[in-house]
C-alpha cells in the first residue's frame, strides 16, 4: 500500500473496486435509442470525503442537437417540455457533448486513481442504452465508461426504501423533490445522485462497508480452520 493510500483509506477507488461512479440522466425524444433523438444529457461527478461518505462534486449539463434523421416522438416532447427547435436553445452535436463529458471524466479518473467510470442511473439501462447508442453513432472507439455494468438506483431504492419511483424514493430518503422541476436532465441527475449517495452513505453508517485493510482475510480464516 502506498503512503497516499495509507493516509487516505477512504479513497473512492477503494470503495467500488477501482470504478468511479458517474451519475447520468438523459432526456430523449422517445424510447428507442437507435432511432430517437438524445436531447439532454447531464452527469454528476461524485467524490468521497475523509470520512468515506459520497457527495456531489460537480454536475455537467449538455443540450444536444438531434442527430441527422433522428425520430422525434410528439408525446415524448410534450412529456419533457423540450422544444429541440427553440431558437434560444443553445445546443451542440452529440459528438461535441460526449467529447466534453469524456474529457472531464478522464481527468477525474486520473485525479482519483480509478480505472474506469461506471454509470449510475435511475432505471440505468435506459440511460446506458442511449449513451452507448450515441457513442456508436459518433464512432467513439474508447469510452471511459464500462460498456454494460451500471448501478441502478431504482433497484437500490427498492432495497433501501421499498420505493422504485425516483420522486417517492427521494421522499422516503428525506430528499426534497419537485415534480415541477423533474424531467430536465440536470435536475433528475442531481436527485438521482443525492439518492445514490444517501443509500451508500447510510449503508456505511450501518457498518456495511469495511475498508480493505479492516476486512477479515477470508482465505487465511479458511486456511486456519
Amino acid at each position: 500500500m502506498s503512503n497516499h493510500q495509507h493516509s487516505n483509506p477512504h479513497a473512492i477507488k477503494n470503495r467500488f473496486r477501482g470504478f468511479l461512479p458517474i451519475v447520468i440522466d438523459v432526456e430523449t425524444a422517445g424510447f428507442n435509442n437507435k432511432t430517437d433523438a438524445l436531447l439532454e444529457l447531464a452527469a454528476s461527478i461524485l467524490r468521497m470525503d475523509e470520512n468515506g461518505e459520497l457527495y456531489i462534486h460537480e454536475t455537467l449539463e449538455f443540450f444536444i442537437r438531434p442527430f441527422e434523421g433522428a425520430n422525434l416522438e410528439k408525446a415524448a416532447l410534450e412529456f419533457t417540455g423540450i422544444d429541440p427547435f427553440d431558437p434560444d436553445r443553445i445546443d451542440m452535436p452529440e459528438s461535441e457533448a460526449l467529447g466534453q463529458l469524456f474529457s472531464k471524466v478522464r481527468k477525474e479518473l486520473k485525479s482519483v486513481d480509478c480505472s474506469r467510470a461506471i454509470l449510475v442511473g435511475h432505471n440505468a439501462a435506459f440511460d446506458h442504452g442511449f449513451l452507448n447508442a450515441a457513442i456508436e453513432r459518433c464512432e467513439i472507439k474508447r469510452s471511459p465508461f464500462h460498456p454494460f455494468s451500471s448501478f441502478d438506483t431504482a433497484t437500490l431504492a427498492g432495497l433501501a426504501f421499498g420505493q422504485t419511483v425516483l420522486a417517492k424514493a427521494c421522499e422516503s430518503a428525506g430528499i426534497s423533490f419537485s415534480n415541477a422541476e423533474a424531467h430536465s436532465a440536470k435536475y433528475d441527475t442531481e436527485k438521482t445522485a443525492e439518492l445514490f449517495c444517501e443509500i451508500v452513505n447510510r449503508w456505511q453508517r450501518l457498518g456495511g462497508w469495511q475498508l480493505a485493510n479492516d476486512a477479515p482475510d477470508t482465505m487465511s480464516s479458511f486456511m486456519d480452520s
